[in-house]
């Protein structure tokens, strides 16, 4: 099976080969034979009600500072495609919601991965809270009497922007600490929506765990350990990658949410673990793909394009 394959993420030049999920996704697709495009969310327009891209045709090689080759722009409609990868980072703002609806128009006759309806309708910090059983106490708030009240209770605590990611804009605030009326205020001229309070994990200090699931069903993890002297985890602000298990617990959470992602077409998920609490279930363009091969486990991109497959060849 040939697929022409349309991904629509940051411009590829951008890209950090070693450690990129879209790309190792784009690697595997041409090692299989398949036809692809790239555009980026600029790129993509809709007339009527047809989406429509620039879109230019892709070769990648795993080369550092060699990665892809581009052909001259092409104005096509989506249509026209089999599948397209929607696969942009964020922030989860206007824009990338907006690009949701335009994508809208061609799935599931082209299938977008993940569902555009149901990426917009999960926000990452959002979608979690239906499973509140299963995360840290949480509170969703811009007033700042909420968040006083649940300091009181839990003592240190995170604040962090409801729609950020890569670890921006992610506080720890100690219970002694005298800042929290002044990073309030500062959070509500910054953003307009309520932002995210959590009780703070000590465990944090020993990892934040990354599990991949392909369909709703684990395949792969990396833990991410913080630097020394930053609470955060997260790889793009200086967080170590090592070799991890998945643990029981774990595997009792991906058991919990994984229909939920099977019903919603969420075919390639990252969920995000601190000391057993589930803290984000990623939807958009979820990491450590690269990481997890690399440090001996699945190669998830073969499993994410075998589910692919398997679902065009069911519609076909």
């Amino acid at each position: 099976m040939s697929l022409a394959v349309a991904i629509q993420m940051d411009h590829i030049s951008s890209v950090n080969i070693a450690g990129d999920t879209t790309f190792a996704l784009a690697l595997e697709a041409q090692r299989r034979g398949h036809e692809l495009w790239h555009y980026t969310p600029a790129e993509l327009s809709q007339r009527g009600n047809q989406a429509f891209a620039r879109m230019q045709k892709l070769e990648v090689r795993d080369v550092k500072g060699d990665h892809y080759s581009l052909e001259a722009p092409v104005r096509r409609n989506l249509a026209e495609m089999d599948v397209v990868l929607l696969r942009q980072d964020p922030p989860f703002d206007m824009n990338y919601i907006t690009t949701t609806h335009i994508l809208d128009l061609v799935h599931p006759k082209t299938l977008v991965v993940n569902d555009p309806s149901w990426v917009r309708n999960s926000p990452e910090k959002l979608f979690v809270t239906q499973f509140p059983d299963l995360m840290p106490e949480t509170l969703i708030t811009r007033d700042p009497a909420e968040v006083d009240a649940f300091r009181k209770e839990f003592g240190d605590i995170i604040v962090k922007p409801l729609y950020g990611n890569g670890g921006a804009g992610i506080f720890h605030l100690q219970e002694g600490d005298r800042n929290l009326a002044s990073l309030l205020e500062l959070f509500t001229q910054m953003f307009r929506e309520p932002f995210i309070v959590q009780r703070y994990l000590k465990e944090v200090r020993g990892g934040d765990k990354r599990i991949l699931l392909i369909d709703g069903e684990p395949v792969g993890a990396i833990n991410r350990v913080p630097a020394e002297h930053d609470s955060r985890s997260n790889m793009h602000v200086g967080g170590r990658a090592e070799a991890t298990d998945i643990t029981e617990r774990e595997r009792e959470i991906c058991a919990r949410i994984g229909s939920a992602l099977r019903e919603r077409g969420q075919i390639l998920v990252g969920i995000d673990v601190i000391g057993g609490y589930l803290t984000e279930i990623n939807v958009t363009s979820p990491t450590g793909v690269r990481e997890v091969k690399r440090f001996g486990g699945a190669d998830i991109a073969a499993l994410f394009w075998d589910a692919v497959e398997a679902r065009r060849a069911n519609a076909a």
